[in-house]
């Protein structure tokens, strides 16, 4: 009997390799035939659905097809989209409105089409938090579209509409965790920020939602949504884009700019009311002035948030004191508090700090005006002259052309360059004496430091530093001003490794003299008759 070699009988030919990837072309061709399948049953199915009512029961098939969790060939989209328009027409025909003779069968229909409308809709905003981003954009579309149609041919009022139907489950669900990034993203550039009637009910629903839900993904959800709102209406005249046309045009509050801020300030409110983490405080505080403030009809509500946040310390104070300059200088506020709070920042480590360029930067902002009393301005410049004493290179020489610059707008400041400190042998308060130098660091007031009577022999000190760049910038002061100011960017980001880098990248003109002849022994003494003298650390230690 014949054998059967690897499975195959006698007399029948083996398949040669060559033929295998015609095997392959057929199969790759049946998910594409199965692809075209599936999208024919769908538009029939649609297109059944609305040449007769009798085909209403195919609504619950499609159904099906969105309900399935993973799809490749993304039959639940199809399906959705699908549904999308049968539903938008449903209602354009005025099938899912009350029919006005109430007969029973006709009420039943509608009710069970609302149902289904019910159901379909639960199931976009499933799909809203799918992991697929492509699924989540998809559904949103259709979401907002549906809204539209119900808004337009639905017997419903524009608050029903705005607050208690899709758009408030919609925004519910976006906030949520499972939502990414670029669908929160997609909503606020292609909705929000095109429409100033969903840009207005946003916030009246984002403050609902911030009121009820304090957990931190809802706030810090809610918080990026507010944030990337960036269109602010000058005037009244500029609230002319609706997504959808209110019923009532009569004196609507969606046209008017006053009911448009109330709302977002309300929004914002009901979040600076909830627990913050640090981080988030950082990016409201970030945000003040260019996207709260100007939506407030009562900036003063602010103050409170930006009071706590200044008690917390660190870099949260001095952005909280960005916000309050702010509200002082484009709001009229009166903070008789803002100076002294921003003197009682220099502390001993703010020279330190990873936040030193931008505390300068905000420090010249708030001391930019040539209206400030001398006496302030000369508390500011002594405190922080102190300060260099026991600061680093890159933070002296921020400070030295810093003052340099207050110096010239404050021409009254500039006797304390010129003033000679002497003893004063007097004693004041505490018995101790005062040398020639009546500020006092201890003092909180900066309208009571006597800095203005004082010297910056601290600066002077400096020109005598042991880093060559410190000593070069400190000799400014002695010198005549005839530059007009410094550009403190120019000094802003230096640090231990960028001066070593340019001293290193220095040019040696003059070779450094060292010494020409290297000792044999440092710790123990000479031979005798060597004629070498000892180290002094020999002739100190004994270390034999």
């Amino acid at each position: 009997m014949p054998e059967i070699v690897n499975g195959l009988k006698p007399g029948k030919k083996r398949k040669r390799k060559d033929e295998e990837p015609e095997i392959r072309k057929k199969s790759r061709r049946a998910p594409k035939a199965q692809e075209r399948h599936l999208q024919e049953d769908i538009l029939g199915l649609e297109q059944k659905i609305l040449e007769s009512r009798t085909n209403y029961n195919s609504i619950h098939n499609l159904l099906d097809y969105v309900r399935v969790e993973i799809s490749a060939d993304e039959k639940d989209v199809l399906a959705a989209v699908a549904l999308c328009r049968v539903f938008c027409r449903l209602m354009a025909a005025g099938n899912l409105n009350k029919p006005q003779d109430k007969a029973s069968n006709e009420v039943t229909i509608v009710q069970w089409l609302k149902g289904k409308l019910q159901e379909y809709e639960d199931e976009l905003l499933r799909l809203l938090e799918n992991e697929d981003t492509g699924r989540q954009s998809t559904a949103l579309t259709l979401l907002m579209r549906l809204v539209k149609e119900e808004a337009t041919h639905l017997d419903k009022s524009d608050e029903a509409v705005w607050r208690d139907g899709l758009f408030q489950r919609l925004l519910r669900t976006m906030v949520k965790d499972g939502v990414a990034e670029d669908t929160r993203k997609d909503l606020i550039e292609k909705y929000v920020e095109e429409y100033d009637d969903i840009r207005y009910y946003t916030f009246a629903r984002l403050a609902d939602i911030s009121s009820k839900d304090a957990s931190e993904t809802v706030l810090q959800n809610t918080l990026s949504i507010l944030a990337a709102i960036e269109s602010i209406p000058g005037s009244g005249e500029d609230l002319q884009d609706f997504y959808i046309s209110p019923h009532s045009k009569a004196k609507h509050d969606l046209y008017s700019l006053t009911a448009h801020k109330r709302q977002a300030q309300k929004a914002w409110m009901a979040l600076l009311r909830q627990p913050h983490t640090k981080a988030q405080r950082k990016s409201i505080l970030d945000l003040t002035s260019h996207r709260i403030a100007p939506w407030f009809l009562k900036p003063e509500l602010l103050l409170d948030f930006l009071t706590d946040s200044f008690n917390m310390g660190g870099s949260t104070s001095l952005m909280a004191l960005s916000g309050l300059f702010y509200l002082i200088q484009h709001k009229n506020l009166d903070y008789p508090q803002f100076y002294p709070k921003l003197y009682s920042l220099l502390d001993s480590q703010i020279l330190h700090s990873k936040h030193r360029s931008r505390f300068f930067r905000l420090l010249d902002t708030f001391l930019a005006s040539t209206h400030l009393p001398a006496a302030l301005v000369a508390s500011f410049i002594k405190r922080l002259s102190r300060l260099t004493l026991h600061a680093p290179p890159s933070g002296i020489v921020v400070v030295v052309p810093w003052i340099y610059n207050l110096l010239k707008n404050h021409p009254s400041c500039t006797f304390m360059i010129h003033r000679n400190s002497e003893l004063d042998k007097e004693e004041d308060e505490g018995s101790l004496l005062r040398y020639g130098d009546p500020f006092r660091m201890d003092e909180m007031d900066p309208m009571e430091t006597d800095a203005i009577d004082s010297s910056l022999w601290e600066i002077q000190m400096l020109q005598t530093h042991y880093h060559p760049n410190v000593a070069t910038i400190a000799k400014i002061i002695s010198e005549q001003f005839t530059k007009q100011a410094y550009n403190l960017e120019d000094f802003l980001d230096h640090s231990y490794g960028t001066m070593l880098d340019a001293e290193l990248k220095k040019d040696v003109k003059k070779a450094p003299e060292i010494e020409h002849e290297i000792p044999k022994r440092i710790f123990l003494k000479h031979d005798k008759g060597s004629g070498k003298e000892d180290s002094l650390l020999v002739k100190l230690w004994n270390f034999g």
